[in-house]
């Protein structure tokens, strides 16, 4: 896939003046062939604690959801002609497409083309990416923790995602 994204951090000096922390690349990035995910950041919570400094917080494995109560940040490519899994979370995510162009598939057999510069807002859908062009798309994401209220839950089943019951 691409070079890893850039990230600069900011935050606060000893006397509370702002300062960039650290700019490099992109520290927690997973590959797996077909697409790469590159964490930016995450949260362990809302409203997120805001410290002078603090640790790494990508310093963890890759999952698809963000911790619960948190928000995790990522840009996501794909190789041209790669298909995600049908999948589904207990999250908000806002998908922004950066590059490229991909396809939303959802259950319900619709299928939507989104292109550079569009959004999609995934309210614990069921659903999967189709790249069916000659080049990568590369898309940033913004996972929300959410919760699936139990009428909904009853209607669409145990969540899923790839072969594992995350419930």
């Amino acid at each position: 896939m691409s070079t890893v994204p850039r990230r600069i951090v900011t935050g606060h000096d000893a006397s509370g003046r702002s300062v960039v922390l650290s700019d490099a690349p992109t520290p927690k990035t997973l590959d797996i062939g077909t697409a790469a995910f590159h964490v930016i950041w995450i949260t362990e919570r809302t409203p997120a604690p805001i410290a002078a400094t603090e640790p790494e917080p990508t310093d963890r494995p890759v999952r698809t959801p963000p911790p619960a109560d948190g928000v995790m940040v990522r840009f996501t490519e794909m190789a041209p002609g790669a298909e995600s899994p049908m999948h589904r979370t207990e999250t908000v995510d806002v998908g922004v497409v950066l590059e490229g162009e991909t396809w939303l598939l959802l259950d319900d057999g619709s299928e939507t083309r989104v292109d550079v510069g569009d959004a999609v807002v995934q309210r614990g859908t069921n659903h999967a990416w189709a790249n069916r062009s000659d080049r990568p798309v590369r898309m940033l994401f913004v996972l929300i923790d959410g919760a699936i209220t139990d009428e909904l839950r009853a209607a669409a089943g145990p969540l899923q995602f790839f072969d594992a019951v995350l419930d």
